[in-house]
């Protein structure tokens, strides 16, 4: 596996922490390429959970080279901090590298975030206001301030107080919030420049002699499919790219380097924050979904919605990404359920049937679930750690996934703990 991309098929939250920890022990190198703080993986190694933000999960073994690639953006206080709490639990940070050409999220970007969302009231995006978006928003608009710039106090200074000059006008004008000192900010930021500076340097270059090595280098997503700017529920989406495509250039690597591409999905769905969602439960199997999957985001810790699920927008992360295998997360959460349910299709207002995701965003505003019923299973399958392990019924609500999407399924989530897992990688 020289070189593997992770991504989230769903709406994110599929459990790739624990797909990329379980890979990340066979992996030299482990790469964030999109996304920020505003995402979360959440992984259970010997008994103890961590919650990691944008520090990718391989972080966990210490042989493991660990970087925030250029495409992520970063809170350089979140950093720090994240840091600092994993120092103070015993893990081993000198692996851990940050591109000099990742965007830092600056305090005025999680005030304008903040400050959007509530003037959009019940038309609100939900983002978690963390920055993300204003960020990327200067990235594009060309002013934005990169991770190389702490290396250079007066770039960095000047930098902030450009930013600032309009900045402050929208602040003050248009949300009536107190105008930001720029030296304040500048002083801060280099506050945390000394604490990252042995951090910083040339990943593109790094994971490029990784692979001519022949190193084992991982690519982990944030976020999702369904979430990505261009292709996801627009606009209620995330501010970057979380399709496979992200990882070349939110690494710094050509197309021709990828070997194989892993989807995580869900044996149901969960979404956080607002956008349809077909296949959403608002009933008893809904709610126990939530209480039996413990349904919660790990950065905001906001209840996910959950639903039945959903093949049509599966097959469309297949297609995107370039899927060659699926990581099935979460089956042990379906047992006990006497029938489970799956979309194979949409229906629309007009009565017309679909079997793929439709591109306009009015039609799938509108679409509802037709569904398929496969027989359930009562075993518990946390102990499960072989295919011939599962029930008849279990194994068979896999096959249906696998059939469906035309991708092998090879990892089967079997419980929240690190090994809870069939695991048939290389197999």
């Amino acid at each position: 596996m020289p070189a593997t991309v992770v991504i989230g098929a769903q709406w994110g939250d599929e459990g790739k922490g624990k797909v990329v920890d379980l890979l990340a022990e066979r992996s030299d190198v482990v790469v964030r390429f999109q996304g920020g703080n505003n995402a979360g993986h959440t992984i259970v190694a010997d008994g103890e959970t961590y919650k990691l933000h944008v520090i990718p999960s391989g972080i966990l073994y210490p042989d493991t080279l660990c970087v925030i690639g250029n495409g992520t953006v970063v809170d350089p206080g979140g950093l720090c901090r994240e840091i600092r709490g994993l120092e103070e639990r015993g893990v081993d940070l000198t692996g851990l590298r940050l591109s000099g050409n990742a965007h830092l999220i600056m305090p005025y970007h999680i005030m304008l975030d903040g400050a959007a969302e509530m003037r959009l009231g019940r038309f609100s995006i939900g983002t978690t206001r963390r920055g993300i978006g204003p960020c990327y928003q200067d990235k594009a608009a060309r002013i934005g301030i990169r991770a190389q710039d702490l290396l250079d106090p007066k770039i960095l200074v000047r930098k902030i107080e450009i930013a600032l000059d309009a900045k402050n006008e929208v602040l003050e004008r248009l949300y009536q919030l107190p105008r930001l000192d720029p030296a304040k900010i500048a002083s801060e930021q280099l506050e945390y420049a000394d604490r990252l500076r042995p951090f910083i340097g040339d990943s593109s270059l790094l994971i490029d002699r990784a692979l001519r090595a022949g190193e084992n280098v991982l690519f982990e997503g944030a976020q999702g499919t369904m979430l990505d700017i261009d292709h996801g529920t627009y606009p209620f989406v995330t501010s970057s790219n979380p399709i496979a495509g992200a990882a070349c250039t939110g690494a710094g690597v050509g197309p021709t380097r990828i070997d194989r591409v892993l989807g995580v999905a869900k044996a149901y769905v969960t979404r956080v924050g607002e956008g349809p969602f077909p296949t959403e439960l608002d009933d008893a199997d809904g709610r126990r979904m939530i209480e039996r999957g413990r349904e919660f985001g790990t950065t905001t810790g906001r209840q996910r919605r959950c639903g039945w699920l959903d093949l049509l927008a599966l097959r469309y992360a297949v297609r995107l990404s370039g899927i060659t295998e699926l990581a099935l997360t979460k089956l042990d959460v379906l047992s006990g359920f006497p029938v489970v349910r799956v979309s194979d299709e949409y229906e629309t207002r007009d009565g017309e049937r679909l079997s793929e995701l439709p591109y306009h965003q009015t039609v799938f505003h509108g679409c509802r679930p037709v569904y398929r019923e496969i027989a359930g299973w009562d075993e518990d399958i946390e102990g499960c750690r072989e295919i011939a392990d599962l029930p008849r019924n279990a194994l068979a609500y896999v096959e249906a996934i696998t059939e469906a999407v035309e991708v092998p399924v090879t990892l089967i989530g079997t419980g929240q703990g690190r090994a809870d897992v069939i695991d048939q990688v290389g197999r």
